[in-house]
């Protein structure tokens, strides 16, 4: 069952635990590339210093702004796509970026093994639209919550927030 945009419009802090086992899909012009999703991590609203939105709404995190059920794709370090998942109501900038996938580690490595750039950002997650979530019933994996890493310029108390999510299988 491919994930519809009512399910994005929880807050990302519930989304992202909740994404991890659920499959990311990707259709290229060889087909259709699934990943099951092992690692997530949770950026919620403009009072979260880590969040991009923190510094309030720009050209680049105009996206995030959007309700749930879209993509954000940033470059990172100048090579790297990063693909998060807009969560929550419009106007409140949250997103879920995934961290990995299975056959992949890594936000970078992720995206470069489903083919996704920064021509991806601002896509609704649909099939039609080539990028999309399914859930195919089985049971949500255990995991396990940690602080997220990458962030050195928040201010320690994000710094420490348990928002990055990783299935026990992947640990």
């Amino acid at each position: 069952m491919i994930l519809n945009k009512d399910y994005f419009l929880s807050p990302a802090t519930v989304i992202a635990p909740d994404l991890l086992g659920k499959i990311l899909c990707r259709r290229t012009e060889n087909g259709v590339i699934r990943a099951k999703i092992t690692e997530t991590e949770c950026y919620f609203g403009e009072e979260d210093t880590a969040c991009h939105a923190h510094k309030g709404k720009t050209e680049r995190t105009k996206v995030m702004y959007e309700s749930g059920g879209v993509t954000y794709v940033y470059l990172c370090y100048g090579m790297h796509a990063m693909l998060n998942i807009v969560t929550g109501d419009k106007e409140h900038p949250e997103a879920v970026l995934i961290r990995g996938v299975d056959g992949a580690n890594g936000p970078g490595r992720a995206t470069k093994f489903l083919h996704i750039t920064t021509k991806d950002n601002a896509l609704p997650l649909t099939e039609s639209s080539g990028i999309w979530i399914e859930d195919d019933g089985t049971p949500s994996p255990e995991y396990t919550s940690l602080p997220r890493v990458g962030i050195d310029y928040a201010e320690k108390e994000d710094r420490e927030r348990p928002w990055r999510f990783i299935t026990k299988e992947r640990e």
